[in-house]
């Protein structure tokens, strides 16, 4: 009995329950200080050049944070060495994010680095798992050529600069996020449920950046110009939530459920969470951005990069929206798509206006889609709601196909 105690300990045990665990929970703080810090590096260097990198390093950092929101649908990280492992990997994790501001510069090979730690413990708690298993081990090893590939080209990033740098950094995300596309799909293993449900809660800490955001970005005195700011600014992270939640996140996740196991589940969430979830993400991120220099100047226009973060991270949103819903239910939301269309179509208005103005009018974009949704569609949102809250997907998807 105490051989087979030990063994358990040094193995990767399956997972048997689809509720996150405290322990992914806590993971998943390290990613809240890597989203901080990639909005830091906005702020740090309000630059086109400066908004593409952090793109690059967001990038990066989400399909790391993803890697382990697939291990843990397939062990459980709370039994055997994977604690530990997880354990090492957000210490790793936090070494990275403290890197992001000067990930292109000074502490680019400290990233590099740090970033190759977080995906080795990955592997190596996948190659754990897959013992018993030939189907997952072909995928984890496609995997593994992937992220070697990757690590190795942000290293040899770290030692370049200027266009050489950014075009090895454009190489390594392509690699690392189009190699496993081409790796036996049917071979990875997911709990429906608790996959979604991760991907869901990473867009709720993703607005608890954007509420971070205020903070950093409010004044020693808080006037009332910072006051109005920071309530239309919990007021947008408050239409982020409702456009994900209300309707979209239920019907991603029962989706997710009734799709096949085997090729046709596992490509559906990699589609739709590990792809398409990311322009969710990037679009809080970079109107956090946005948000973040609004509080700090309310009274003037904003300038040309953060006036695009604002606008246009919110346009991201949307169309990110936009592209969940097609993958899911081969549907096209027209008013999501138009609404982001017009918050684009802000930005020259951005420019001319005080910056409150412009939160003010992109919020009114979102409140306008929020309120035309609600009340165009009542009957059947009330009708997707409470079918999917009793388990009847193909009703409510036929139902959700009538919102477009």
């Amino acid at each position: 009995m105490e051989a087979q105690a030990r063994t358990r300990r040094l193995t990767a045990v399956r997972r048997e329950e689809e509720r996150v665990t405290t322990l992914e929970l806590f993971f998943d703080l390290v990613f809240v200080l890597a989203l901080t810090q990639c909005t830091a590096l906005m702020a740090e260097t309000p630059t086109w050049e400066g908004l593409l990198q952090a793109l690059f390093v967001l990038v990066v950092l989400w399909w790391s944070w993803g890697g382990y929101a697939w291990l843990t649908s397939v062990v459980d990280p709370e039994e055997g060495a994977v604690r530990i492992a997880m354990f090492a990997a957000m210490a790793a994790f936090l070494v990275a994010a403290l890197a992001v501001p000067h990930a292109f510069g000074d502490d680019a090979l400290v990233f590099a680095c740090a970033y190759g730690l977080v995906r080795l413990a990955h592997i190596w708690l996948f190659t754990i798992a897959s013992r018993d298993d030939p189907g997952l081990r072909r995928s984890v090893t496609g995997l593994a050529g992937s992220t070697a590939t990757g690590v190795t080209l942000l290293a040899a990033a770290s030692f370049t600069d200027g266009v050489a740098q950014g075009s090895l950094w454009a190489a390594a995300i392509a690699l690392d996020v189009g190699i496993p596309f081409l790796f036996f799909a049917e071979g990875w293993k997911l709990m429906p449920s608790h996959f979604a449900e991760r991907y869901g809660l990473i867009v709720i800490i993703a607005l608890g950046e954007s509420i971070v955001a205020i903070g950093v970005g409010a004044n020693e005195i808080v006037d009332g110009g910072v006051i109005a700011a920071s309530v239309l600014g919990v007021a947008l992270a408050a239409a982020f939530w409702w456009l994900y939640f209300d309707v979209i996140a239920w019907l991603g996740q029962k989706r997710l459920s009734q799709a096949t196991p085997g090729r046709e589940q596992n490509e559906l969430a990699r589609d739709s969470y590990s792809i398409i979830h990311f322009p969710l993400v990037a679009g809080i991120v970079l109107a956090a951005f946005g948000l973040k220099k609004t509080i700090e100047h309310v009274g003037d226009p904003l300038d040309s990069v953060p006036a695009a973060a604002l606008v246009g991270g919110v346009a991201v949103y949307l169309l990110g929206h936009v592209a969940f819903r097609w993958r899911q239910v081969h549907s096209l939301s027209r008013q999501r798509l138009l609404a982001a269309l017009a918050s684009l179509l802000l930005y020259p208005v951005a420019l001319a206006v005080p910056a409150i103005a412009t939160l003010a009018l992109v919020l009114a974009v979102l409140c306008l889609l929020i309120v035309y949704e609600v009340t165009r569609f009542a009957e059947s949102r009330a009708r997707v709601r409470n079918e999917l809250a009793h388990g009847q997907l193909p009703a409510a998807m036929a139902a959700a196909r009538i919102q477009e």
